[in-house]
């Protein structure tokens, strides 16, 4: 009797295996949502797991602000109190967009070790993988800007327009960040190395950045320079941002900075997209 009951379990254990393998249904698909969190969450472990690569929006913003504060405020503003109160927005916007391109080289990273092919055989939501390292990114741009505030305050930094205008002021950066980190995410799909990579947004960005309002007013630059400073992207979310720390704030100023945003996003995102679908 004990044999058969034995035998009998063994055989609904076999059925119900059997089952499980050669079972016609197949489990749903993740939500767009879900993955994207997935791999958003994938980011956030990485930065766990590798924590020194978070010197770029720690270490570097503290460095930058007090080089160029005690070097440069004498000599630009006559005083480093009264100098920091200009730069301090500008460098903000400067560091945070200089470390955005680190999403096209965790990308490119990716693709030199094949984990990229992975992702894409797989039943997701393809620009999961991408918009899940953006938003990981945004805390990472969070962080720098939060560093370089609270550093800011302890340097004598002293915003008019209140917690109000410093909220603002990170809104407005997350928003442009952002979209700007779309094209290094198409640049990453494309050139080969990271090293590579790295070169083109050096050669990019240090013209947008110093080529800017960050450092001094416009007023100050030869007339021939000041044209492309008034339509330079960083200049722009400059001007916004020192408007909401200081208090100064005008509608055309966040209105010029989101249509900056939007196209950028409208062209580089597509482009990324489709740069991903096809990569090969």
């Amino acid at each position: 009797m004990t044999e058969f009951v034995e035998q009998r379990d063994d055989q609904a254990r076999e059925e119900q295996l059997r089952d499980s393998i050669a079972s016609s249904k197949r489990p749903k698909p993740p939500s767009a949502f879900a993955s994207t969190m997935t791999f958003a969450t994938r980011a956030l472990l990485r930065i766990k797991h590798v924590p020194e690569q978070m010197f770029d929006v720690t270490v570097f913003p503290i460095i930058f602000l007090l080089m160029f504060t005690y070097l440069f405020g004498g000599a630009i503003a006559g005083s480093t109190a009264e100098y920091l109160q200009f730069l301090l927005p500008g460098i903000l916007v400067m560091t945070v967009a200089q470390i955005t391109m680190y999403t096209g080289i965790d990308l490119n990273n990716d693709i030199r070790k094949g984990i990229f092919d992975r992702f894409r055989t797989l039943p997701i939501w393809l620009p999961s993988a991408l918009i899940g390292a953006l938003l990981v990114d945004v805390i990472r741009y969070s962080m720098a800007s939060v560093v370089m505030i609270g550093l800011g305050f302890v340097l004598g930094f002293r915003p008019e327009g209140g917690i109000v205008g410093l909220f603002g002021a990170i809104v407005l950066i997350l928003i442009f960040s952002f979209s700007f980190s779309w094209i290094w995410t198409a640049f990453g799909l494309v050139v080969r190395s990271e090293k590579s990579l790295m070169m083109i947004s050096f050669m990019v960005l240090m013209p947008l950045t110093f080529i800017s309002n960050v450092f001094v007013a416009p007023e100050t630059l030869p007339n021939w320079l000041q044209g492309f400073v008034e339509v330079n992207p960083i200049s722009i979310l400059a001007t916004a941002v020192r408007g909401f720390m200081h208090g100064t704030v005008t509608s055309p100023q966040i209105i010029w900075v989101l249509i900056v945003s939007l196209i950028i996003t409208a062209i580089f995102a597509p482009l990324t997209i489709y740069l991903y679908r096809n990569k090969k």
